[in-house]
């Protein structure tokens, strides 16, 4: 299975600093890939580098193959979608469309298509953009992206603005997408978003991967989450086992052992536990926050 993104030893600095730091991932046909991160973690400027709309400090980033730039005509490989908010204030969202349409030479009933795909109205394609809700620019945005039935997209935080239901109509969308033979990378900073929809999972921090695989890969290494009345007592108790044992960023310990030894260790010990559990959705989302947390950078947007 070839992948159809490859990024190798990608670096952007903008002067002292460093957004993305020596980045290496593929992203394969078939799959949904979630590109997860807090803010500021180097996602967005990952993706421009991917678009070909940053030049890379160092390294490289293609798309079948090629630099995005190199690609003819490359609405119609490549679906991007990276700033809803970037759209043509004074245009209808039906002109938009049409524009693009016209660009990318795609047959102009695929406009219609598009606009019923993604869920607006006529009256809606009708209005101006700059009379759109964000949900609303999402959704053209989505839309624009998919108009050149390309085989590739990149999404850049799609769900911000769509309520629930948006959110549960996107998810449906990409898998369907991915089911086909597409290829979805979809960027988040909110991991129950990623762990819906994705086959495979990228976390960034701080400009880095610090974690990349299936799901269930990641969550192989989350071994046992436990909880008691003394936490300090239990990790010195781990420790004489020669269990290995962390504190938990959400509380807790973090045990690299089957909960059954770590019941064992406790009853022992009689320390009453009040939570021990092996390695789920909970787990994926403390990994998360542990692996990325000196990451967050609040003050930088990259």
């Amino acid at each position: 299975m070839n992948p159809m993104i490859t990024v190798e030893r990608l670096t952007k600095r903008y002067g002292p600093f460093t957004a993305v730091d020596d980045v290496s991932f593929e992203v394969k046909p078939g799959l949904v890939t979630g590109f997860l991160g807090p803010n500021g973690a180097g996602k967005s400027t990952a993706m421009r580098v991917m678009a070909g709309l940053t030049p890379a400090t160092s390294g490289t980033a293609t798309v079948l193959g090629r630099p995005y730039g190199h690609l003819p005509n490359p609405g119609r490989h490549v679906g991007v979608l990276l700033d809803a908010s970037a759209q043509h204030a004074g245009r209808t969202g039906r002109e938009v469309l049409t524009l693009g349409a016209i660009l990318m030479g795609v047959d102009r009933r695929r406009v219609d298509e598009m606009i019923e795909l993604v869920g607006l109205t006529d009256k809606e394609a009708s209005r101006r953009v700059r009379n759109y809700s964000l949900g609303m620019r999402q959704r053209l945005g989505i839309a624009h992206a998919l108009l050149g039935d390309p085989e590739v997209l990149i999404l850049d935080e799609p769900a911000n603005g769509l309520d629930p239901a948006g959110i549960r109509w996107m998810r449906d969308l990409l898998r369907g997408y991915a089911n086909e033979g597409g290829t979805v990378l979809l960027s988040s900073h909110l991991l129950n978003e990623i762990e819906r929809v994705a086959d495979e999972i990228i976390v960034i921090g701080h400009g880095r991967i610090v974690a990349q695989g299936t799901k269930e890969e990641l969550l192989a290494g989350a071994g046992t989450i436990v909880r008691s009345t003394d936490d300090e007592r239990l990790l010195a108790a781990l420790a004489a086992d020669s269990v290995v044992a962390t504190r938990a960023a959400t509380g807790g310990l973090q045990v690299e052992a089957e909960p059954l030894t770590v019941g064992r260790i406790a009853a022992a010990h009689d320390i009453v536990l009040y939570e021990l559990r092996g390695g789920d959705s909970r787990g994926l989302e403390e990994m998360f926050l542990e692996l990325t947390a000196g990451a967050a950078r609040e003050a930088v947007a990259a």
